[in-house]
């Protein structure tokens, strides 16, 4: 009689042990990307911040490292920051807007204008000096996108011509009066919550919603395209135009409304309100696109150069009293900063590891998205 040959028996994994393994991988992958989201080349500015903050606090131990300094920081920036964001949009698109600071200096005049000659109130002369702000807007997106002129030359053009607007109002004196001091229209600024005041809340909300429109619409992603190959992106179908156009539009916005921010916040209208923002918005903008999302004008990056740029300027103003020091520092930032994106917003290769492009990154930049048709 002949016996029926026995297989040996197959090892099967108990269920216990599949989802070891599985949750193994993923434990890997997130601690991957934690590696990668904590690496210099992610959010090196956060370590130099890190730095400059304790190299002050050894500097100056008695005056830098208080509640009261973080506190100067925060709001003391806030306008910076709300003009840095405003630059964020259009530079996405790959559009310069350098009438910013002109636009913030014109609201800050007009809305002082209206309420201390003209007695009108706040509200009416705030909605007045947003409406000239908006018309900036309009016109630095005629002049850049229909007649096609180059957008520095055209925005710094259009910054004369505002300018001269400024000096016809104000004969280039500052214009102050009670009004500007009392409620409502001092709360704008100087209402305040444990010492933090109100244009902080207004530069978070500016950068959440620019962070969402760039990061989860279809829009924001036009942007970038627009951005990176306008020719590109045109063949896909995206109206680059206007998107450009309504960048330049936003930006005037956003700088009308910081200047009426700082209007209330020093009580009067200020021909050259907005002069010394312009370098420092450009410097938080470039050294915000080598951070977060490396090479790519991003919301909270620009809130973060805003911070570091302000924690260095505080800190040089407690330390030190040579006047020249800001500048050389914010004017340092930036050079970095423009070494560091390289003119094509992004590392340079001698500090990134180069690789090819995933699959799903090769989809993302060449393949036709849907939703731009």
């Amino acid at each position: 009689m002949t016996s029926t040959p026995t297989r040996t028996a197959e090892f099967r994994p108990s269920g216990t042990e599949v989802p070891t393994a599985s949750g193994a991988r993923t434990l890997g992958t997130l601690s991957r990307r934690a590696v990668a989201a904590l690496s210099f080349r992610t959010i090196g500015a956060v370590y130099v911040w890190l730095l400059i903050i304790v190299l002050f606090s050894v500097w100056a131990p008695d005056t830098f490292p208080t509640v009261t300094t973080v506190k100067q920081v925060l709001n003391g920036n806030a306008v910076a920051g709300l003009v840095a964001l405003s630059v964020v949009l259009p530079l996405t698109a790959r559009v310069f807007d350098l009438s910013v600071a002109f636009t913030m200096s014109l609201t800050s005049v007009l809305t002082a204008y209206f309420m201390v000659t003209k007695g009108l109130g706040p509200g009416t002369a705030i909605a007045l000096a947003m409406t000239a702000a908006l018309l900036i807007g309009l016109v630095n997106g005629v002049v850049v996108v229909v007649l096609r002129v180059d957008s520095f030359i055209a925005t710094l053009a259009t910054g004369a011509l505002i300018q001269s607007l400024i000096t016809m109002v104000t004969n280039d004196s500052s214009i102050t009066g009670v009004k500007l001091l009392a409620k409502p229209f001092a709360n704008i600024a100087q209402l305040d919550a444990g010492g933090i005041t109100l244009p902080v809340l207004y530069l978070l909300l500016a950068a959440t919603a620019i962070w969402f429109l760039l990061e989860h619409t279809a829009t924001g992603r036009r942007l970038y395209a627009t951005g990176f190959n306008a020719d590109a992106a045109r063949l896909q179908g995206v109206r680059t135009n206007r998107l450009r156009f309504l960048t330049l539009v936003t930006s005037a916005l956003l700088a009308g409304f910081a200047g009426v921010v700082f209007a209330s916040s020093v009580g009067s209208g200020s021909p050259s309100a907005g002069t010394p923002y312009l370098l420092s918005a450009y410097a938080a903008a470039f050294v915000g696109a080598t951070q977060l999302r490396a090479g790519r004008f991003n919301a909270w990056g620009t809130v973060i150069a805003v911070l570091l740029l302000g924690t260095g300027i505080t800190g040089l103003g407690l330390a030190t009293s040579a006047q020249w020091a800001a500048s050389l520092f914010t004017g340092s930032v930036l050079i970095v900063a423009l070494v560091l994106t390289g003119g094509r917003i992004t590392l340079p290769t001698v500090l990134r590891r180069h690789k090819a492009p995933t699959v799903a990154e090769t989809d993302e930049v060449s393949a036709p998205d849907k939703e731009f048709t």
